[in-house]
């Protein structure tokens, strides 16, 4: 009976726990609230910490397609990540000529499914500590589980953290990451 007690008292912790986690509020993006209700863009476009992103999905035509159904995750760069590219970049790729490779970089950012921090963390610990990760550009990304901190690898060897994770969206989630992903040359 004790050991019974006991299973039961187990059971209902990690259901407990398992409800306050789902009703756990979204983190703040960008100073803006973000909620579970709202698309990527609908609650992207709120993020002030975002408008270099939304710009460029804007140019590169990718509302309607990042507004639909997914799911979807996106690793979504700051303002900053993009300040930080050599000058003179974002103004090119925002240029309408620029729209094929404004598009590739972009959906290097993208994953076809709803990848939270908790199951991206198994499947590098899975796959014994670098799991490759395919985008919908076909970008492959080295995602890797460091210090407690999620990294991804890009094709040029470039690294980005992700600075806040598991932002729930109606059509999938978003990961905040600290540097633009980019495509190999």
């Amino acid at each position: 009976m004790f050991k019974s007690m006991i299973r039961t008292l187990t059971i209902a912790t990690v259901l407990g726990a398992g409800t306050l986690a789902a009703h756990a509020e979204n983190p703040m993006v960008g100073g803006a609230a973000m909620y579970e209700d709202k698309n990527i863009v609908e609650n992207a476009v709120n993020s002030k910490d975002h408008t270099t992103l939304v710009a460029a999905v804007k140019a590169a035509g990718l509302v309607e397609t990042l507004s639909g159904a997914g799911p979807f995750t996106v690793f979504a760069p700051t303002n900053e990540a993009f300040a930080a590219l050599p000058a003179g970049t974002v103004d090119t790729l925002l240029k309408p000529e620029s729209k094929d490779a404004l598009t590739k970089v972009l959906t290097c950012h993208v994953v076809a499914a709803d990848v939270m921090s908790e199951a991206l963390a198994k499947m590098i610990a899975d796959d014994g500590g670098t799991h490759a990760v395919t985008t919908v550009g076909g970008c492959v990304l080295q995602a890797k589980a460091e210090g407690g901190k999620v990294t991804l690898t890009d094709e040029t060897g470039g690294v980005a953290t992700v600075t806040i994770a598991d932002v729930k969206q109606s059509n999938g989630v978003i990961h905040v990451i600290d540097k633009v992903l980019l495509p190999k040359a």
